[in-house]
């Protein structure tokens, strides 16, 4: 089983869970808007991602950040920051149990479509 993290409102995440349901994935979802992001899993994608692509840099969210709260440095300041703010995860995030996927383009497709 898949874990899928993101927000039930984000029309990618959407688009997402849609094709996984109409692919036949089996796959859990955890709303980070609703049920918050634990600084172990955050950790753990930061370690496994690095800050760059786990944090979104584009989106409202970051633009509305301080530019001392933007000054990430280390990836404890960066789990810091999506722990408190977990719209600025890039979305969807799957956790395959022995992948890390993030985003919902062709290559993430592939990646699932190969599990």
């Amino acid at each position: 089983m898949i874990d899928v993290y993101g927000i039930k409102n984000c029309d990618t995440v959407k688009k997402a869970r849609d094709w996984l349901e109409a692919n036949g994935v089996d796959y859990r979802f955890h709303d980070f808007k609703a049920e918050g992001l634990d600084a172990a899993t955050a950790g753990r994608w930061m370690t496994a991602l690095g800050q760059d692509v786990v944090i979104n840099k584009r989106g409202t969210t970051w633009r509305k950040l301080t530019p001392a709260q933007q000054s990430v440095g280390s990836d404890a300041d960066a789990v810091t920051l999506v722990v408190a703010q977990p719209s600025l995860v890039k979305r969807p995030v799957f956790d395959t149990g022995k992948t890390l996927l993030v985003g919902f383009g062709d290559e993430q497709r592939q990646a699932l479509r190969s599990l």
